[in-house]
Formats: C-alpha cells, structure tokens, sequence
C-alpha cells in the first residue's frame, strides 16, 4: 500500500480546521491501495488551532508541527516537507480555497506517471478583481525575467513526488521559492485546472500589498535568472540616448537662435536617472541579500516540537 502525505501550513484557523480534516479523509477514502498522513506545520497560531487538531488526532492520522515562532508559509512547507514519509505530497492551503475533492485527481495524475501535478486556477470566488489583475501581472513579469516557466494562475496546490521532493530538499537555498522550485525541478509534469472557492471562515492573512506577497513576487523575480540586472542596463543606456537627444536638440535650438529650455530638461534627465540608479540598488541589494543570508549558513526554521499520532 502506498503512502500520501497530506501538508498543510497554517496560522489561526481554528474555524476551518475540522471542515478541512473531514472533508480531505473523505476525499482519500476514495482510493484504493492508499494509506495516508496528515501533517499540519503551526505558524505559531495563537487561537486554539492546535487544541482542535489534538481532538482530532485521536481519530486520524494527523501529525502537529509547532514552529518555535513565526516563520511564514515557505519555511512551514519545507518543515512539512522534511517531515513526510510519502510516497507523493499533497500541500494545500489550510483555508479551504483548495478543494480537497481534487486530491484523488491529483494522485490520478501520479499514477499516470507526473512527478509534478500543478493546480491552475481557472477563476477565484470572492476574491477581489484588482487583486486578481495584479496578481497575474506579477506572474508575467516573473515568467518574462525567469529561466523557468512558471504558469499563471498555478499557485502552491499541487502534487510532487518523493523522487522530486527529495531533490527540492537538497537545494541549499536560504530562502527559496518552492513554488519555483516545483517547476524547476524538472521530470514529467502536468496542470489540473479547477475553481478557487473563496475562503470558507476567518479572515485571509495576505493582502495583496502586504510583506507576504510582495516578498514572494521578489523572491520569484530573483532566483532563478540574472536578468532583472540586466534590465537595469538597458534603462541605463536609454537614460544615455535621452541625454544625448536632449542635448542635440538644445544645441541646435541655441544655433537658430531660439530660446532653450533650461530647467525642465535638466529635470526630466535628473529625475529619470535618480530613478533608474535607486531601481538599480534595489535589484542589486536584493542579489545581494541573497548572498548575505545564504553565507550566514543559518536555518530556514526551527521546530518546536513535533507531535505525532499513535500507530495501531
């Protein structure tokens, strides 16, 4: 029998996490020849997530992963990673937009031979459509600066095998971005579309403008392609070609005699390459912290303590 292990990070979901647990032993319970774990990777909740699950695990084969503080959700997905003993993972969203109904297409897709099954979400209920618009310029722009291709609308729902996992978790990356890293890691991969549901209880802890999401589009843009350096470049040598237009243009404005603006010229030249420079520092800063956090050798996370159903 074959094992599926189930990893879910969350924060203060205890108005979900029963509806969750149910809805997703029922879903698996549509398998044949399939065992399962659930594991769930605290983001230290301050709500009673934790005395919920606890209940719950006297029914269920459910495993607790208590950060020893917040992390935030790439760290929680590598501890749930780390700590799965199938022979696929399943990680998905502890908010229920995730479906858990989608969980026996998910595993289908494996036993066709995926070692990756992406999610695409094909609409969003409930969700803002601003939100949605800058979302999927975010992953155009990622996509466009990236070595990888990374499909919009493919979020962290999905499924990858131990084989794949294995070889995520070997990277020594302080600070990755999982998501690339599923499509990165290469093998057979295929996409699932289906419907996001809006949240089903609580209130989401990202908003699109928020550390989370900002973080994650620049953790996106930078780690798996140089070019947004080279960007800075190209801006650069405009900013140049502008210049020298500008300055062709105020000679032979001066020469016939004509009136030659003086401060806005000066401006817009001054005010683009300020521009352009402080743009620059910002994508070399960013490379550079990269750096920095990877030569300080530390953890990605530290766990707490790891609480684990009894076995028959």
């Amino acid at each position: 029998m074959k094992l599926l292990s189930l990893v879910f990070s969350f924060k203060n979901e205890e108005d979900n996490l029963v509806e969750l647990v149910n809805r997703s032993i029922k879903s698996i319970s549509n398998l044949k020849n399939w065992d399962y774990e659930l594991i769930f990777v605290n983001d230290n909740s301050t709500d009673n997530s934790e005395e919920i699950l606890l209940d719950l695990q006297k029914k269920h084969k459910i495993i607790i992963i208590n950060m020893s503080r917040t992390f935030g959700v790439g760290p929680c997905v590598l501890a749930g990673f780390k700590n799965s003993s199938g022979d696929c993972i399943i990680y998905m969203d502890s908010d229920l937009q995730d479906p858990p109904e989608l969980i026996p297409d998910l595993v289908k897709e494996f036993e066709n031979g995926n070692e990756v099954v992406h999610t695409i979400r094909e609409s969003r209920e409930g969700e803002n459509k601003l939100k949605m618009l800058i979302t999927k310029i975010a992953y155009k722009i990622i996509g466009f600066f990236s070595d990888i291709n990374l499909p919009v609308e493919a979020g962290d729902f999905k499924l990858i095998s131990k084989k794949a996992l294995n070889i995520i978790l070997e990277q020594r990356e302080f600070d990755p971005y999982v998501r690339g890293l599923s499509v990165w890691v290469g093998f057979k991969q295929t996409f699932l579309k289906y419907k996001r549901n809006k949240r089903s209880s609580g209130k989401t802890h990202f908003s699109i403008f928020s550390k989370g999401p900002v973080m994650e589009f620049l953790r996106g843009l930078t780690s798996y392609s140089t070019k947004p350096l080279y960007v800075s470049i190209i801006i650069g040598l405009l900013g140049i070609l502008m210049s020298i237009i500008i300055i062709a243009y105020s000679l032979f404005l001066k020469f016939n005699n004509l009136s030659v603006p003086g401060s806005a010229g000066i401006l817009i030249v001054v005010s683009f390459f300020s521009g352009n420079i402080l743009i620059s520092l910002g994508v070399v800063g960013i490379y550079i912290g990269k750096i920095f956090n990877q030569t300080k050798n530390r953890h990605q996370y530290i766990i707490k303590e790891i609480k684990k159903y009894k076995s028959d």
